[in-house]
């Protein structure tokens, strides 16, 4: 009997630490990095050149030796095609399950900027639409246990007349032609079935570099993705990722870094982001489609990240009508005067959908352009859409972030008719050298709670609402 109280006793002893434990939303990051399956191939490699690669030589593209050997590799049971130490020139890339593509040092895969090898168009989402659209340039469709690994370089040879001038035709309209991307919007505002939503080389809008759709135990590690047509990697629907130790340098329009869309089990790590625009931005796709499969991104860990130039560092939105839980970023840093802000959530009454749960802490921040927190619920606001899906921000965590020099320190702008940004909470946050009145707030604006969050070295109380600096 007194042996069964001794139990009962340590247990109780024992209770409170098991109860600490289980509530501390750090450890759900340890999980989450541990349970994303991992990538595993055979021990069976072959060239590119062994299936009639040519290297350097801007008239012989490699894209059918690549696909060829891929294809050849898949039904053979899987292992890695190698792309050599030497420049090779191609077209579109379609990788299959069990295939690595690897690439060797010294290795450097430079694309065609000529639309026509991109056709016929592929299934993908273009700006958060479900469409068929121009071939990325390295795309996989439902398949498994994929990769691209390896320390080569991939030049998509986006310039601004090539690739990124077509965006100013992607958005002009005429008398005789809708806008593609007012066309693409407004089949999604219309739910046109997919088979309807095709884009052709006469009217087409860019493509992303890296699309894995529909994907699942998928590595990206070690590549350098220079100057894409559209968002650089763009897994979509995809479970299992993991993105490690590559450099994106990528300063044409809507330049997005890395994009989950509809992702879950993600891990983001020891990345370099140099864009032109979000470095990172998670979403879940847009308006009508992005509610119609309800399909949230999940559980992302980002973590020794370095941000340069960009819209934003780590952003969530604006295409995330399906929600978006379990955020963690820690141990990054960010530096450039035209690195715009730090942490981002943009969204707004067309989109919908509740983004809660997101945690960052360690962030070593030189300088941005305008806010170090950014939460705007009133993006694009003149937008054509049905505006009756208010979007909901919440249970935000922001612990030991430092930042020399910025605009704003905090930037909150909330919704006219509703308290849709709640339970924001900043910790041990140093914001110096900010050069407007240091914070802004707008709309309607929950709990804020601010612990040691200093603003020039001045400890902040609260967060008022008032006019943001012209």
């Amino acid at each position: 009997m007194r042996k069964n109280l001794v139990l009962l006793a340590c247990a109780a002893l024992l209770l409170p630490l098991s109860l600490f434990a289980q509530t501390d939303p750090w450890s759900q990051a340890d999980e989450i990095v541990n349970n994303i399956k991992k990538v595993n191939f055979p021990d069976r490699q072959v060239s590119i050149v062994d299936f009639g690669a040519v290297a350097n030589n801007p008239l012989e593209l490699a894209h059918d030796a690549i696909n060829l050997a891929i294809l050849d590799m898949n039904q053979k049971g899987g292992g890695t095609v190698v792309v050599p130490a030497d420049t090779f020139y191609t077209g579109p890339i379609t990788l299959k399950s069990n295939v690595r593509l690897h690439f060797q040092d010294g290795a450097v895969l430079r694309f065609t900027t000529e639309a026509e090898y991109y056709f016929p168009a592929v299934p993908t989402r273009w700006e958060g639409v479900d469409c068929n659209n121009t071939h990325p340039l390295i795309y996989a469709y439902g398949e498994t246990n994929i990769a691209l690994t390896g320390k080569g370089v991939l030049d998509a040879q986006g310039a601004p007349d090539r690739w990124w001038h077509i965006q100013a035709r992607e958005r002009k309209s005429t008398p005789e032609k809708l806008a593609p991307r007012l066309q693409l919007l407004r089949w999604g505002e219309e739910q046109l079935p997919l088979h309807q939503r095709t884009f052709t080389p006469d009217n087409y809008m860019r493509p992303q570099f890296v699309n894995f759709y529909r994907c699942n135990t998928a590595l990206i590690e070690d590549v350098t993705l220079l100057n894409s047509p559209f968002w650089v990697i763009h897994p979509l629907f995809c479970d299992d990722l993991i993105v490690r130790g590559v450099t994106v340098r990528n300063h044409g329009p809507n330049g997005d870094g890395c994009d989950p869309e509809s992702c879950k089990n993600v891990l983001i790590e020891d990345c370099v982001f140099d864009t032109g625009d979000d470095c990172i931005a998670i979403k879940s796709g847009r308006n009508a489609d992005g509610r119609k499969w309800n399909v949230p991104s999940e559980n992302i860990v980002v973590r020794r990240c370095h941000m340069a130039d960009g819209h934003g560092g780590i952003v969530i939105g604006s295409e995330i009508s399906g929600g978006y839980r379990n955020l963690f970023v820690e141990d990054c840093t960010m530096d450039s005067p035209n690195l715009d802000r730090v942490v981002r959530i943009k969204t707004s009454n067309c989109r919908g959908g509740v983004i809660e749960n997101i945690y960052v802490r360690n962030i070593e921040v030189g300088e941005c352009r305008e806010a170090v927190v950014r939460i705007n619920l009133a993006y694009e606001p003149r937008e054509n859409c049905d505006r009756s899906f208010d979007p909901i921000v919440r249970n935000v965590y922001l612990e030991n972030i430092n930042c020399q020099k910025s605009q704003y320190g905090i930037y909150l702008h909330g919704l006219d008719n509703v308290t849709n940004i709640d339970n924001i909470n900043l910790k041990d946050c140093n914001f110096n050298g900010v050069t407007s009145k240091g914070n802004f707030m707008a709309g309607l604006v929950g709990s804020v709670s601010l612990d040691n969050v200093k603003i020039n070295g001045k400890k902040l109380k609260e967060l008022k609402a008032q006019k943001a600096s012209k």
